[in-house]
């Protein structure tokens, strides 16, 4: 609990939603409809949770126009509930900087710049020729190695490595030789890159992530990719060098996406999917096949091979 308090009427006014119920009822923080208390504001978008709508001990919730009617308790009614809960979320954030006190525990290097709005947590190593601009996070032991530029009210959080050195060698007869990573890595504004997400810059042209891209944990993007406005891209996917993806990209987790590729703007690819093609027509791609018996599997493998496609 964050020790803040809002009336009703101020919650409404951050998300523009009309109020059932006492305006000047008192919310202290937010739960789940399941688990909420008096005091609490909660919120319904899944209508996997509407069975708890007429139960739920919230003192408020936040619902749409379709769900307002089943309402038992105090609301705010909006347009999108999820969005509404969001912004609403980051009124009852305890530690918005959590790293008062730590403010010198970092390196960063004489050709770098960083702005001095930036917040930056402790063991945070800046190597050369970088530069972050205003409001954005650079949370603890995360590296920007080298010719990284990250733009405004992006977030990095924890352990993230930027800039990395890409995966380039040239074969010879006594093994290989090392590629050095000559480009930058150019990172947008408005992104979120997850824990432990690891992005390389690149090899003589940049790596690019555009604004508004949304990165889970342990994400890694090779050298020479560019992703598209507005992506997001859920935990443990992999996408190989020189692609380059068009917004709005989405994809589940347990991911990947091939080497040298094109892939339109506005396509969705569905957990532990391959992506081994360039993709021209914008949709929704999936190559999972849910779990199964062994034996059954093996019954399935064998259509699978035989079926012409």
């Amino acid at each position: 609990m964050s020790g803040q308090s809002y009336s009703l009427k101020d919650l409404a006014s951050k998300v523009n939603g009309d109020i059932v119920g006492d305006p000047n009822l008192i919310i202290r923080s937010i739960a789940t409809l399941q688990n909420a208390s008096p005091g609490c504001i909660s919120f319904l978008s899944n209508s996997k949770y509407k069975k708890f709508l007429s139960n739920t001990s919230a003192s408020a919730v936040i619902v749409n126009r379709e769900n307002a009617v089943e309402l038992q308790a105090a609301g705010i009614v909006v347009d999108n509930p999820y969005a509404a809960y969001a912004v609403i979320s980051a009124l009852f954030n305890t530690y918005p900087n959590p790293y008062i006190g730590n403010e010198i525990n970092y390196f960063v290097h004489s050709t770098s710049s960083v702005d001095e709005s930036v917040i930056i947590g402790p063991n945070v190593y800046v190597g050369p020729n970088c530069k972050i601009e205003k409001n954005t996070i650079i949370h603890a032991n995360s590296s920007l190695v080298k010719n990284v530029h990250i733009g405004r009210n992006s977030i990095i959080h924890p352990n993230a490595v930027l800039g990395s050195d890409g995966f380039g060698y040239a074969p010879n007869k006594n093994g290989y030789t090392k590629i050095e990573q000559l480009g930058r890595l150019i990172i947008g504004s408005n992104v979120e890159i997850g824990a432990g997400c690891t992005i390389d810059r690149g090899a003589i042209d940049d790596t690019e992530i555009h604004d508004g891209v949304k990165l889970d944990n342990q994400v890694h993007v090779a050298h020479n990719v560019i992703l598209g406005q507005d992506s997001a891209i859920a935990a443990s996917c992999a996408i190989a060098g020189s692609t380059t993806i068009g917004k709005n990209f989405q994809m589940g987790g347990l991911s990947g996406v091939l080497g040298h590729l094109d892939i339109v703007d506005n396509v969705m690819v569905g957990a532990h999917t391959l992506i081994t093609k360039s993709i021209s027509k914008s949709g929704n791609y999936v190559g999972i096949m849910p779990a199964q018996d062994h034996k059954d599997w093996a019954k399935s493998s064998i259509f699978i091979k035989r079926r012409k496609i």
